[in-house]
């Protein structure tokens, strides 16, 4: 049989760097594919090339879809329905539609795309300030082109499993929520195909199975083929019948999901043992801390609850915990970026201990400027390059020279070879893959030279390989620079990878500070089987 979507001696190059070569591919009907591994792989280029929405300038090979289309309304249904009859009175006929070849603007190019509904990690693309009924309802009548359907968008709201959120505003729902609500409005197009790009990186585990439980829900009830993104090897096993590792632009094998996430595991390797660190006095002290937030929808939300911890002066520290837990919030307050609502923090510069709450130059501002943080959420000047990122760009002005050989020491810091860095050096973010701009971001905050740093979920976007660099140049960098980390994370394994001590969050409650065996030990049986397993 005729396959769906037929690759062929795929290749993109950006310059001088082939990003994807030699692809060689069949996707059928109805099957649901994964695409795996590590940052950099290509994954995301591909991705795009598929969805058919944006041209790329040096491309060659060809990516064929195999349709069913209507010559009458331009109407795209997958291969099986060529012959019947569409609902304007015409017939499906049998075309095919190279995305590799064809113009951007090519009417038969724009009725494919039209009918591909896509994830994109890190990007929501909702309309924050309304509900989210509305933000659906508005996906139906851009789909329709008719009449918005309350039912309709009701409809798709009971797909993805949340109508019980269908009247809360948009920007305060959860990272899972808002992914579920994306999802719904992209069910709106009744799609032939989806594809995920790392649909649930950001999410801890907990989160991510929710996710993907309502993936695997409207792929299996709107009958799409799916194509998915992930450095997750769960996800290859959870979701697909096929996976396919892809490695520096080329695939290195397809086959079994459970074999080829073996297999890319295999690639990433272990850690070396951890030695014990020696760690210097109390550098930040906290005594029962609470923030309270109001909000229209949900009344009064208790974010942290009488939160009090000591960290030490070159300890890496872990603020562990399932999604709402309290974590960001109460990292936000140590490193001076929110007051809290009742409590105590002191942040210790020198000799001299500076009172957290209170505000100006003279007081946490005194802290706050030996502080870094890496928020979930970062960003990055799009036209800029690297090199500007990390220096013009947040104010760093140094002699041309100096500012280059910064730069490559912090990025190598950050889990890049030389040889990787002095290439990324030159180019934009957006030419970078998710998990190299993730990267480049913490570069960003290193290399201003913080004595203190916090990291959120410093690992969401990272494959296992680079997940291990990275904490192996976190170790590293503490050891060489005397710094202080603070770690928000979900992921165990990476918080018993690099962290000295850690604490458990819950309900905006920290249940527990000890060694990270210690705080393990505490961990409920579900929270143990999706936070450590699943991570």
């Amino acid at each position: 049989m005729t396959p769906f979507i037929e690759i062929r001696d795929l290749a993109v190059r950006f310059g001088d760097i082939e990003v994807l070569r030699n692809i060689n591919l069949d996707i059928e009907e109805g099957e649901s594919i994964g695409i795996l591994g590590r940052s950099g792989a290509g994954k995301s280029v591909f991705m795009h090339v598929l969805r058919g929405v944006e041209m790329f300038e040096n491309i060659s090979g060809n990516v064929i879809y195999h349709i069913a289309r209507c010559k009458e309304c331009g109407h795209v249904e997958p291969p099986s329905q060529v012959g019947n009859k569409c609902n304007c009175g015409g017939t499906l006929e049998d075309f095919n539609a190279d995305f590799a070849t064809l113009d951007i603007n090519d009417p038969l190019r724009r009725d494919v795309s039209r009918r591909i509904a896509i994830m994109l990690q890190r990007t929501f693309a909702l309309y924050g300030d309304d509900r989210v009924i509305v933000n659906v309802m508005r996906a139906v009548e851009e789909a329709s082109g008719g009449s918005i359907s309350v039912h309709r968008a009701a409809d798709l709201l009971d797909e993805v499993n949340l109508s019980h959120r269908m009247m809360h505003v948009a920007r305060e729902l959860s990272g899972g929520e808002k992914q579920r609500v994306v999802l719904a409005r992209q069910l709106a197009k009744s799609p032939m195909m989806l594809i995920a790009d790392e649909p649930s990186g950001t999410l801890d585990p907990l989160t991510a199975r929710v996710v993907h439980d309502s993936i695997k829900h409207a792929v299996k009830n709107f009958n799409m083929t799916m194509v998915i993104t992930s450095h997750w090897p769960d996800v290859m096993v959870d979701l697909t019948d096929r996976a396919v590792l892809l490695d520096k632009g080329e695939i290195k094998s397809i086959g079994n999901p459970t074999d080829v996430a073996a297999e890319f595991v295999a690639m990433a390797g272990k850690m070396g043992e951890r030695e014990t660190a020696e760690v210097g006095a109390p550098i930040i002290r906290a005594r029962e801390v609470s923030k309270r937030y109001i909000s229209i929808e949900r009344g009064v939300v208790r974010a942290v609850e009488n939160a009090s911890l000591e960290i030490y002066e070159g300890e890496i520290f872990g603020l562990v915990g399932t999604s709402g837990a309290g974590k960001t919030t109460f990292s936000k307050m140590l490193s001076g970026i929110t007051t809290p609502t009742n409590g105590n923090i002191w942040c210790r510069v020198g000799d001299d201990w500076v009172d957290m709450i209170l505000p100006g130059a003279d007081n946490r501002g005194r802290a706050t400027k030996y502080m870094g943080m890496l928020h979930q959420e970062y960003t990055l000047y799009p036209y800029r390059s690297v090199i500007d990122n990390l220096t013009e760009s947040i104010g760093l002005a140094l002699p041309s020279e100096l500012a280059e050989r910064k730069a490559i020491a912090t990025l190598i810091t950050v889990g890049f070879t030389r040889e990787e860095a002095e290439i990324v050096l030159i180019k934009n973010p957006n030419e970078l893959s998710e998990g190299e701009r993730h990267r480049v971001a913490m570069a960003q905050v290193l290399i201003k030279e913080p004595r203190i740093v916090v990291l959120d979920e410093p690992t969401g976007t990272m494959d296992l390989i680079t997940k291990i660099d990275v904490s192996e140049s976190i170790l590293n960098a503490r050891d060489e620079l005397g710094e202080t980390f603070i770690m928000v994370s979900h992921d165990m394994d990476f918080v018993q990878n690099v962290c000295d001590r850690a604490a458990l969050m819950r309900n905006g409650k920290i249940v527990h500070v000890g060694s990270t065996d210690e705080v393990l030990s505490l961990v409920t049986a579900e929270e143990e089987k999706e936070m450590l397993l699943g991570s």
